[in-house]
């Protein structure tokens, strides 16, 4: 290969790993590497550098189907850089969540990107001192992550609910799938206040995010005497299980109750009726998430910190009458 490219040995195992060398070098050990059918062990490579090439990535719940689109999302945009996902559930189990991290960094796992469930556990910060570590949703207690993308959730809450507000709904029953043993989370703190300001009764019901057990906990909400307007889901997920226990029920989105989401599936458009929810741009999400943690590996300057900021989508399950 050296000889093929005229370049150095290591200049060619630079090129090949993408780093300290320009695009155009990289472009042309890759074309003479395909030209003399060269494939680079990945044992050999790995020992050499220190590396793995995988990235471990912690899912809250792989039952939120937006949490399955940052999966795939995140996968492919790290394939794209030569390297591997290796993708793990907490099954929205928060103990279960810090073995996993404490086995991915025992892996040797190059990056670790995470979607916290308890975003204030000291694990992370003993983490961060020796895994590239990058947050999605919250910041990681302890301030040491080597990156964060994190959700103005202040934003996404009030978008909600002033909206809700504006339609005559006054009783909102929010879903939730933080368990009673982790309820710090930034979004659910801002509801409180959030209902305070606007004056509304909220009622706060911690919700799983299959659909299956969401529409159970749904179908007691909205079967009860004094049922809300309107329901406010932490995930549209939840949501789904919350029109799963209106036709149960026989009753009408939104004229008897109006749903709000938070993520906007792509599914959810497609829903009827189309489904109100929070936009926080996905894309935007997973290539911030992926630059960070790459360039984290890599030595590379990088911003540490990105803040997406939402944006409601309104469709017709929020439009109507307030019950």
């Amino acid at each position: 290969m050296a000889a093929a490219t005229g370049l150095s040995p290591a200049a060619v195992s630079y090129a090949l790993r993408g780093i300290h060398t320009s695009e155009g070098t990289q472009a042309r050990v890759r074309a003479a590497a395909e030209e003399l059918g060269y494939e680079a062990h990945p044992i050999a490579r790995a020992l050499a550098s220190g590396r793995t090439g995988m990235v471990g990535l912690l899912c809250g719940s792989l039952e939120d189907y937006w949490q399955q689109s940052l999966a795939v999302g995140i996968s492919r945009s790290l394939l794209a850089r030569d390297r591997y996902a290796l993708i793990v559930d907490a099954f929205n189990d928060p103990a279960r969540e810090l073995a996993l991290a404490r086995q991915l960094r025992d892996q040797r796992v190059d990056g670790l990107i995470v979607q916290p469930l308890d975003p204030s556990a000291e694990l992370w910060a003993e983490l961060a001192e020796t895994l590239p570590v990058v947050s999605i949703g919250d910041a990681l207690n302890g301030g040491r992550s080597q990156g964060e993308v994190v959700f103005d959730n202040r934003r996404g809450v009030t978008l909600a609910l002033e909206h809700l507000r504006a339609l005559g709904h006054r009783h909102i029953t929010v879903l939730t799938p933080t368990l009673a043993g982790t309820p710090d989370r930034p979004v659910d703190v801002h509801v409180n206040a959030e209902a305070k300001r606007l004056d509304l009764v909220v009622d706060v019901v911690v919700a799983p995010q299959s659909l299956g057990e969401a529409a159970e906990t749904a179908t007691r909400i909205l079967g009860a005497p004094g049922r809300p307007s309107a329901v406010f889901c932490f995930s549209d997920s939840i949501a789904y299980g919350v029109y799963a226990a209106t036709r149960a029920l026989g009753l009408e989105v939104p004229g008897d109750v109006a749903v709000c989401g938070y993520d906007n599936h792509p599914m959810s458009a497609l829903l009827t009726p189309p489904l109100t929810t929070v936009d926080w741009d996905i894309d935007g999400i997973v290539d911030s998430a992926v630059r960070m943690v790459v360039d984290v590996i890599e030595d590379r300057p990088h911003e540490r910190r990105v803040v997406r900021e939402p944006s409601l989508r309104v469709r017709r399950s929020s439009v109507g009458g307030a019950g």
